[in-house]
């Protein structure tokens, strides 16, 4: 909604739309730096994080006004008109095949951001992140296909375990459910995250999924808020979630790329529940107990070592 954090946001979200194991696929076939990579690319991917993280932190400030589902189809509608005339894709000329990929990418976008939305106006921020970088951790340890990978599974188990010790429904199930609705949306996402990328120049498959998934929030929100999306208030946090959620990561993750490589990038973005834990703390005021912290944790490092031992596969 958690998001994303990758090329788009969820997640959170993508954010979040933003988000890790989806790098991998944007810089295949690229000629991606092969050492450790600088201390300013670290930066750079930190500094993308916290501004995934935070504008989710922002976005849920903005609840109250426009409802989860209004503050959706801000956020898309907004970053698929700025991601339009930044990159001024191509509509003509694709085949039926391409547009199916941008169709499945697009839906997986947005209904991605949709649950995530309702996840984080159910659950503290923190959580939600943990449980839904589940769904790209379970696709790592999937494509990785190595006995350790079934550590790193068991590692996030025990996280998910400690996360609900005290019963689920005390993080409200709805909430812990949207969570990880959102992360199998988030591994979908990464799917067609590089298949658009291997039919579509430059960041144009994303540009057109976008739209696919504003298209499919806008109704939804419309629906939801009404009037109230037009708002000034309403209208300038929503362009700032969308900057801080969509448009400022992806320019900072491209320049990181340039000076990291995909395996590094991943394991850094992987610090996305602490963060968003961090996020959730000062911006909400959303505390989390010892065994969430400690759950959150486990998370993390599962998430770091999947992508780790997939790089090595």
């Amino acid at each position: 909604m958690t998001q994303v954090r990758a090329q788009a946001a969820t997640g959170g979200s993508p954010s979040t739309a933003g988000r890790h194991t989806a790098a991998t696929g944007r810089v295949r076939g690229a000629d991606a730096p092969t050492g450790g990579g600088s201390l300013g690319g670290i930066g750079l991917v930190l500094a993308g994080t916290l501004s995934v993280q935070f504008g989710s932190a922002v976005a849920a400030l903005l609840f109250p006004r426009a409802g989860a589902l209004g503050v959706v189809a801000l956020r898309v509608t907004i970053a698929a008109v700025l991601l339009s005339v930044l990159c001024r894709p191509r509509w003509r000329g694709h085949s039926r095949t391409d547009w199916a990929v941008v169709l499945a990418f697009g839906l997986a976008l947005g209904g991605m951001n949709i649950l995530f939305y309702q996840a984080i106006d159910r659950i503290p921020l923190g959580p939600a992140v943990t449980l839904e970088v589940l769904g790209p951790l379970a696709l790592s340890v999937v494509a990785a296909r190595r006995a350790m990978s079934l550590v790193w599974a068991g590692l996030a188990l025990a996280g998910v375990v400690l996360l609900g010790r005290d019963g689920f429904d005390q993080l409200n199930a709805a909430g812990a459910a949207f969570a990880l609705g959102a992360g199998a949306l988030w591994a979908v996402y990464i799917v067609f995250n590089s298949r658009a990328g291997a039919r579509f120049p430059r960041l144009d498959g994303l540009a057109l999924a976008m739209a696919v998934a504003a298209l499919v929030s806008l109704p939804l929100g419309i629906g939801s808020a009404g009037g109230r999306l037009l708002e000034p208030e309403v209208l300038g946090l929503g362009l700032a979630v969308a900057l801080l959620s969509s448009g400022l990561p992806y320019t900072l993750e491209l320049l990181a790329l340039r000076r990291l490589p995909a395996a590094t990038f991943a394991v850094l973005m992987s610090l996305a529940p602490a963060v968003a834990a961090l996020a959730g703390l000062l911006v909400l005021h959303q505390k989390l107990s010892l065994w969430q912290c400690l759950a959150i944790a486990l998370v993390v490092a599962a998430s770091a070592g999947a992508v780790r031992t997939r790089a090595k596969g």
